[in-house]
């Protein structure tokens, strides 16, 4: 029976890879998708922001639409319509098909995503199953950062469509293994739609959601074009730009690590001292952007503060609703690829108008009006923060 389990929350740990993987692992090679489809990186940075719009408009509503099905056929629908979304990707050779093809499918990731979590937690004891969740946010965490670097050294090393055709291998893999290993999970009881609705008329988390959008944004609006960045402004190699960004990417693993102890032993410091480290760095990364080294050091720095600022951007929205956890999920991967979706925008707008250097001011202004609402929701709801 244990090792059932165990099988289940590594096939959705995978499955999560898989779905996450397909929105982020673009970033590494948006360089090489703007050559293939013959378009600026500012537009192939589309490919970026309006996935994460997508899910940023279902974050809330895809979950409760489908509160009521039984979550294994939920999660097979899914499944089927990401890899059919991967297969159209990799044969399209027209980037307004490439792009529909992984808008259509980005609405039902957090469907996906949010059920993963849910079903983690239910396979094991209330007791164990924060523990059962967090293995499954390795997988969160993996498609986040490790596929970057993954898709970025298939593309350099084989092609543009062999990297884009291992989004769909993973999710094949995840739907077979769904198919025969995983059961059936049909639900048998529900929150109403009211109550989990309710918490949006608490101002703690609107403040919750405004300042996770913006620490979103300032990390992601730079990273998205980490790639662009350090090819144009490092002049650094593509094969180079592949290590940075795994460096980047396993210090981002550590960053959620050292998250955890950070969040359990002073959250609300932990919090508000964030942005304030994050804008620093930006600001030392600024004027040394063209030597190597300094760069390299600055990425590991980075990643290890993105893998904090992962961890808080959860902690910050469900600690503000948690009453109604599922709901609060939704709204979390909403607020975070509304995020994405205006600071990769913002920061594709700057490439085109000023010059790539300049796009690490989107991510500190985004962290100075974060840190507003950070105090704001200090100060006011101090009591919901320890509740």
């Amino acid at each position: 029976m244990k090792n059932s389990k165990g099988l289940l929350i590594f096939i959705l740990a995978v499955g999560v890879f898989g779905i996450i993987n397909t929105e982020m692992g673009v970033i590494g090679i948006l360089p090489d998708l703007a050559d293939y489809f013959n378009v600026s990186v500012s537009t192939a940075g589309l490919l970026v922001s309006l996935f994460a719009l997508a899910i940023a408009i279902a974050g809330p509503t895809m979950p409760l639409i489908f509160s009521g099905m039984n979550r294994k056929n939920v999660m097979l629908m899914v499944l089927i319509i990401f890899i059919i979304g991967n297969i159209i990707s990799v044969f399209t050779t027209n980037f307004t098909v490439a792009l529909i093809a992984r808008v259509i499918p980005a609405f039902f990731h957090p469907l996906y995503v949010s059920m993963a979590l849910s079903v983690a937690g239910a396979s094991v004891s209330e007791r164990e199953a924060p523990k059962a969740i967090s293995k499954v946010f390795i997988g969160v965490s993996a498609g986040m950062v490790l596929g970057v670097p993954i898709v970025s050294f298939i593309s350099d090393a084989i092609s543009v469509q062999a990297a884009m055709s291992f989004f769909a291998i993973i999710n094949i893999f995840t739907l077979i293994a769904t198919i025969f290993l995983v059961p059936s999970m049909p639900i048998t009881e529900r929150l109403s739609y009211g109550s989990q609705l309710k918490i949006l008329t608490k101002g703690v988390t609107w403040l919750s959601i405004f300042a996770v959008l913006l620490i979103n944004a300032a990390i992601f609006g730079v990273y998205s074009y980490l790639a662009e960045y350090l090819g144009t402004v490092t002049n650094m190699s593509s094969n180079v730009i592949s290590i940075m960004l795994l460096v980047y990417g396993l210090a981002n693993i550590l960053g959620n690590i050292i998250a955890g102890r950070l969040l359990s032993e002073s959250p609300i410091r932990t919090v508000t001292i964030f942005p304030i480290a994050l804008i620093a760095l930006y600001l030392i990364f600024y004027p040394v952007a063209e030597l190597t080294v300094p760069t390299a050091i600055i990425i590991s720095a980075w990643g290890i503060l993105g893998g904090i600022g992962a961890n808080i951007n959860q902690y910050w929205i469900m600690s503000a609703a948690p009453q109604a956890p599922d709901f609060a999920n939704g709204l979390f991967l909403t607020s975070v690829n509304l995020g994405t979706t205006i600071g990769t925008s913002i920061a594709g707008m700057i490439i085109s108008q000023i010059g790539t250097r300049e796009i690490l001011f989107v991510g500190v202004v985004a962290l100075m009006i974060s840190f507003v609402f950070i105090i704001l929701r200090n100060r006011l709801y101090q009591t919901a923060d320890q509740e």
